[in-house]
């Protein structure tokens, strides 16, 4: 039985056609230029959310749009083994049997790991498949995959024997409950309401002393000098004295530095290298001491003395009530500043100093910064260039080593007896310096992050020279979002520019954030998430990639609702009513030849496709999205559907009848692939059932083709006059409450000659679309009218027999009332200093627009009512 309306019933059926007919690999032939994407993997253990949802969706709109232009199209997908996230996810399971990964030692704790990604890594790879995307599967990759794996080992050795690796004691971020190193970009920044303590430190002397103020007084038992800046007036005397550290009542220097800032607090600030990143940096400046005052659990150490084994927090809370008893605290002010948390756990950071292994980031950052400069690879927007070089010339040593479990653990053998390293993609027998066995892997993990900058090269092959990677490095564009330009955009440039001598990918498109309808950034802790997995079921794969496409301004976030979705819901269902209008008025019909004649609608029609064609090409090609899926929207619902297939009613039955069911059909076909790459199921399903189709997949047939010699201007301009008369009459009709059914006369006085003759030769399509039986073109209407004027003239509605004035009025007296309400309500919310204070700023500007439109409502009712009281008169 056939479907009245869309039912998304298909989509799963027509995936498992592409896939089985292996439309998602790239061609043989040599001869077709090449387009190849890497996907950003998403994390192994993860599940499809709107953000996947969005990039997933643009990228599989320029790869079907490239693969029907006639390229070579390799789209390869792949997971990230995301080390901390997975680890974590695989603890919990087990804590919640009672069990902790020391019991059960490294090797089965990774062995745990590996049967967790055996049962749950293929979820997130069928939720994508459920979104439609396009990828050839059969390239399918992992981060941890042997050959993977072996890129990364192969990296690691030689940046190290290029002196690029290192070890060191450093300042690193670590997290207490992961028990790990973060990068700077794995740290989360969140504002917090907390207190500035001012701390007097006594000079050694006892003449006096030094107020310090600090955020963190439960680090001063590390505390190795206080520092001032050398241009301070007040403290120029202070420099090269001592003070007395309290509590500890350990001699400390004062010490001169421009990092200090002489606005903060009392211009004076505690020095604390091993538990501050800049009081690291000063402490190397001056040959101080670092001195660990809280261990890699958050717990203060022996140095803290009597509160030795406290949690850092609890330290706080009872050194401050010491200090205050002792009279050390001379001032506690309210203050809000920035607290890093784990990105993972979101356990508050802890800088530490540890043994950690890094790479020297400047020399390999120098090319990539050329890279862009020299527009080998372009960001688009625009505008990310600068975020790229602001990041990458003030770019630090990047800490890779992790002390985790799960991951690539590094190629790094330490010789017991020695003491010295061998570093190897093959595990050594013996120290290559001294030659003995005695040697012992090192514990630590790589950071993803550093597998995942090999992505487009690894996945290709690389180290082999692979015929994938000979065809299809470099790639020809990566889709991300801004976040991650830094964790993985600027190091995957670094890395394929390093050891491949080309950049990883000539066009970088940068997408926005998808938001709530308030513009709120999506969060459980809110409610307002939206997804996808539920959205596909309840509204079709494709209405959501639709309403994620026509969104996607370049530079915009996103403010996505279901309301939204819905609404494309109703473009779907727009589609599948007009292809069931076609197959109605075609079926049984044979197309074989070319009509000689056609009616102006068509040719109007096929004017406007082709402008669209061209549109739409030019927008995909810049990556604006939004204006393509646009231009079809508008093409398909406004002057398809509701212009052409009505017009098309006038000529079934006259000497038009081929060639405009001919057009209907040649036109749907074509518009079904140019809609294709964004809908790709209904697109699809629908193209099947075409007669006129040619070859076995809309997704391997051809892209349409503009084509200049189907443009009428001249016809075109006839036809905004004849449809901008049909939308005015329209919106009589509408004002007046006339129902649709009822056929009108209507009174027509044209601006010019030229007008009045195109409305007597396009007067069947305006007596079919706007529901007129009696069209008059005169200079003078003696009947009592509503008017309104158009820049092509005025039209003239008949009172009588069209509108019960009282009535009319009544209703719009009731309306007035109910606007006037609403009025009040929408001045007093945006009067309400409460609401504007608390309300996101979203919603107090959606308040704002809706008072503005129910304030143009109102005064157009008003006039409306004026108008027709003149009538009765």
């Amino acid at each position: 039985m056939e479907q009245t309306k869309y039912q998304p019933t298909f989509e799963k059926e027509l995936y498992e056609f592409w896939e089985r007919e292996g439309f998602f690999k790239p061609s043989d032939n040599k001869e077709r230029e090449n387009f190849s994407i890497v996907i950003p993997p998403p994390n192994v253990t993860g599940a499809l959310h709107i953000g996947h949802a969005l990039n997933g969706t643009l990228q599989d709109i320029v790869v079907r749009y490239k693969r029907m232009k006639g390229y070579n199209v390799l789209w390869v997908p792949g997971t990230d083994h995301a080390g901390i996230a997975t680890q974590n996810m695989v603890e919990k399971d087990l804590a919640s049997k009672g069990i902790k990964k020391e019991d059960l030692g490294r090797e089965k704790f990774v062995e745990k790991v590996w049967e967790w990604k055996e049962k749950y890594g293929n979820r997130i790879v069928e939720q994508i498949k459920r979104l439609g995307l396009s990828c050839d599967w059969s390239r399918l990759r992992f981060t941890m995959d042997e050959k993977l794996s072996k890129a990364v080992r192969k990296v690691f050795v030689t940046l190290y024997k290029e002196g690029l690796i290192y070890k060191d004691k450093y300042i690193i971020n670590w997290c207490p409950r992961c028990h790990t190193a973060l990068s700077d970009l794995e740290v989360e920044y969140q504002e917090e309401n907390g207190k500035l303590y001012y701390i007097e430190y006594p000079f050694e002397d006892g003449n006096g002393g030094v107020v310090v103020a600090t955020t963190r007084p439960e680090t001063m038992f590390g505390d190795t000098a206080v520092a001032v800046n050398p241009n301070d007036e007040r403290y120029k005397n202070a420099i090269g004295k001592n003070v007395i550290l309290p509590i500890k009542n350990k001699k400390i220097p004062v010490i001169a530095d421009e990092y200090v800032d002489m606005e903060f607090g009392t211009g004076v600030v505690k020095i604390t290298p091993a538990h501050d990143p800049n009081d690291f940096e000063v402490g190397r400046r001056h040959n101080l001491d670092i001195v660990v005052a809280i261990d890699d659990n958050g717990k203060m150490t022996q140095e803290a003395m009597h509160y030795a084994g406290l949690d850092r927090f609890e330290c706080r809370n009872k050194l401050i009530a010491e200090l205050e008893s002792k009279g050390f605290i001379k001032n506690v002010a309210q203050h809000k500043h920035a607290v890093g948390h784990c990105y993972r756990c979101h356990t508050t950071i802890e800088p530490y100093v540890s043994d950690q292994w890094f790479v020297k980031t400047k020399p390999l950052a120098e090319p990539a910064i050329e890279a862009v400069e020299s527009k080998r690879t372009r960001f688009i927007p625009k505008n990310w260039e600068k975020t790229y070089f602001e990041w990458m010339r003030n770019i630090r040593d990047w800490c890779i080593s992790r002390q985790l479990w799960w991951g690539h653990r590094l190629p790094v053998y330490r010789c017991e007896d020695c003491g010295k390293y061998t570093v190897s993609e093959d595990e050594p027998e013996a120290c290559e310096h001294c030659g003995r066995r005695n040697i012992i892997q090192e514990e630590d993990v790589l950071d993803t992050w550093f597998s995942s900058a090999l992505w487009p090269m690894s996945t290709l092959g690389w180290p082999e020279n692979t015929d994938d990677l000979k065809r299809f490095y470099p790639t020809s564009l990566l889709v991300t979002g801004f976040d991650i330009i830094f964790f993985w955009v600027a190091r995957m440039m670094m890395m394929g520019i390093h050891f491949m001598k080309d950049v990883p990918f000539r066009d970088v498109y940068i997408h926005a954030l998808v938001r709530d309808q308030y513009g709120q950034k999506m969060s459980k802790t809110r409610g307002n998430v939206i997804d996808p997995i539920e959205v596909i079921d309840k509204y079709g794969a494709d209405s959501l990639r639709f309403t994620l496409a026509i969104l996607a301004a370049q530079g915009r976030d996103i403010k996505l609702s279901e309301d939204k979705i819905e609404g494309y819901k109703r473009f779907m269902n727009k589609i599948w009513n007009a292809y069931r209008f076609i197959k109605l008025n075609t079926e049984g019909m044979k197309f074989e030849e070319k009509p000689k004649r056609l009616s102006p609608a068509s040719i109007w029609i096929k004017s406007r496709l082709a402008k669209t064609i061209k549109k739409v090409e030019d927008s995909l090609n810049e990556y604006k999205f939004n204006e393509a899926a646009s231009s079809i929207y508008q093409f398909l619902w406004h002057e398809f559907c509701d212009y052409y297939i009505e017009m098309s009613k006038v000529h079934m039955d006259d000497e038009f009848s081929y060639s405009i069911k001919y057009t209907l059909l040649d036109v749907f076909e074509k518009t079904m692939r140019l809609l294709h790459p964004f809908t790709p199921f209904i697109t699809e399903f629908l193209w099947q059932q075409l007669p006129n189709k040619t070859g076995d997949s809309i997704m391997i047939s051809s892209y349409p083709e503009y084509k200049e010699s189907e443009i009428a201007e001249d016809l075109e301009s006839s036809m905004d006059i004849v449809l901008d008369t049909i939308r005015s009459i329209r919106n009589l009709r509408s004002e007046n409450s006339i129902p649709p059914s009822k056929k009108i006369k209507v009174y027509i006085k044209a601006n010019s000659d030229a007008v009045q003759s195109i409305l007597i030769n396009f007067k069947n399509y305006i007596y079919a679309l706007a529901g007129v039986e009696n069209l008059i073109l005169t200079d003078k209407v003696e009947e009592s009218c509503i008017v309104q004027s158009t820049i092509n003239g005025d039209i003239f509605l008949p009172v009588e027999g069209n509108i019960d004035v009282e009535k009319e009025i009544a209703r719009l007296d009731k309306l007035i009332k109910k606007l006037e309400k609403s009025l009040v309500f929408l001045n007093n919310k945006i009067s309400n200093q409460a609401f504007l204070e608390k309300a996101p700023k979203e919603l107090v500007e959606q308040k704002k627009l809706e008072l503005e439109e129910t304030r143009l409502l109102y005064e157009k009712t008003k006039t409306r009512i004026e108008q027709l009281k003149g009538l009765k008169k």
